[in-house]
């Protein structure tokens, strides 16, 4: 038996995906600049991490009631202080409470204002942004790199080529030979000395990002937005290993 979502819920779900989306961005590009000791503080600011890219996001996309879906972030943090407060809970239960309650506080907003709609931003700012959104997510993921660089394993260039061998499998002969030419790089990278395969590896992982700006350019073979993403992961993890390494 298939199961199929309703025209009248897929934007829903859209909705609150996008948005799930923009909170673990706020969480993880503004979470880290800031960690308070209070619980109130750290709860604020986890509220406000989440909340800016979130408000932001809906502005872009021209989403209505942007501040009742904020409160929704906030509220549940502030009941949770009160028993806190009072000794019934401590701070790690209301910074996680916090979390949970906030998702189906988010979804009773979603549900309730589904029909107000509001008017996508003309600021050339947010709108610059909002169509970069891949390499805004790319940045996020790789925020933590630039503080600990680590050098991933070799192999996991052939996971990243192996996602252009799957799309570009009807006609794969270039992807093949890629492919093959990281494979090859994976093998020199095991026989010589450690230091040389690190250069190795952040050259490989610079020549992938050349690669994924190949295919934005010409907008083959893989989705616009994978290659703007892919580019950016990939550059960002070779410029942190040349960093830490050299």
């Amino acid at each position: 038996m298939t199961t199929t979502v309703s025209p009248a819920v897929r934007p829903l779900v859209r909705h609150g995906a996008e948005m799930l989306v923009a909170m673990l961005v706020g969480m993880a590009l503004l979470g880290p600049l800031w960690t308070p000791e209070r619980v109130e503080f750290a709860a604020l600011w986890m509220a406000v991490s989440m909340s800016v890219p979130m408000a932001w996001w809906m502005r872009y996309r021209g989403h209505g009631r942007i501040l009742e879906m904020c409160a929704a972030m906030v509220v549940p943090y502030a009941v949770l202080l009160v028993p806190h407060w009072v000794g019934w809970l401590d701070a790690d239960a209301v910074l996680m409470g916090g979390h949970l309650l906030m998702l189906p506080a988010m979804a009773l907003v979603v549900v309730l204002l589904r029909h107000e709609h509001g008017v996508p931003t003309t600021n050339p700012v947010v709108r610059a942004v909002g169509d970069r959104w891949p390499a805004v997510i790319a940045l996020a993921v790789t925020f933590d790199f630039w503080q600990s660089a680590l050098v991933p394993p070799v192999w996991t260039l052939l996971l990243c080529q192996a996602a252009y061998l799957f799309w570009g499998r009807r006609a794969p002969r270039v992807q093949l030979a890629v492919f093959s030419l990281y494979a090859a790089l994976a093998v020199v990278v095991i026989v010589v000395s450690a230091s040389a395969g690190v250069l190795l590896i952040a050259l490989g992982w610079g020549a992938h990002a050349v690669w994924d700006l190949v295919h934005h350019v010409r907008d083959a073979v893989v989705p616009r937005w994978w290659s703007e993403f892919c580019g950016v992961f990939d550059l960002v993890i070779a410029v942190t290993i040349l960093i830490a390494w050299f």
